[in-house]
């Protein structure tokens, strides 16, 4: 699997197998799509990449190249070596969920980044035991006079991408996010597929 590009598809998850010391590298690939990224501690996934124990440690909201990202043990997880995007990610947002489609009236099922980890944990055989709030790469959530959030299209290029440096063993999972009733993945409201790597 090293240095082979793995598709996640549009509105889909998927999850790998990292080892302390690989990188992988997590691109988008048309440029307005959100991914959303969570890590697991491979030992007990009960310990996994957490979005509020990580801006403690960061001491501020958005990580920047070099900034680890620590689990809810405070431990690093993950470090992020790389960005060639314009570094607009968000921390603050859980992922989306039947409820959030349900109070946007989206009518019947909508995929959502919770089930589609969910799924992507079940490929590998392994069960997520919560849906932890994930690393919302590319998304942009701007905070308006200093407590407002406001829900932006991406402002990254097509084949911009984040490297993350792995700082143990540990689960990988993505979700090309599926919301296409605001434009989180864009104004044309239309999610796309993203691509990673693992590097050795």
């Amino acid at each position: 699997m090293d240095n082979e590009l793995i598709a996640i598809p549009a509105r889909r998850g998927k999850a790998a197998h990292l080892k302390r010391g690989q990188k992988v590298k997590v691109i988008n690939t048309h440029g307005q799509q959100v991914v959303d990224t969570w890590a697991f501690c491979a030992d007990d996934l009960k310990e996994f990449m957490s979005m509020e124990h990580s801006r403690t440690f960061m001491e501020r909201i958005i990580p920047q190249v070099g900034d680890k990202l620590v689990t809810n043990k405070r431990r690093p997880i993950l470090t992020l070596a790389e960005d060639t995007s314009p570094g607009i990610h968000d921390t603050l947002l859980a992922a989306c969920d039947r409820y959030r489609y349900e109070l946007l009236n989206a009518g019947g099922y909508h995929d959502n980044c919770t089930d589609n980890l969910v799924s992507a944990m079940k490929a590998l055989g392994l069960a997520p035991p919560e849906i932890p709030s994930p690393l919302n790469l590319y998304m942009n959530i701007p905070l308006a006079d200093g407590r407002n959030l406001t829900f932006e299209a991406p402002v990254s290029k097509p084949g911009d991408y984040v490297l993350f440096h792995a700082e143990m063993d540990c689960i990988v999972a993505f979700s090309a996010c599926p919301q296409d009733i605001v434009p989180i993945n864009g104004v044309d409201l239309n999610p796309t597929e993203a691509h990673f790597a693992i590097i050795a």
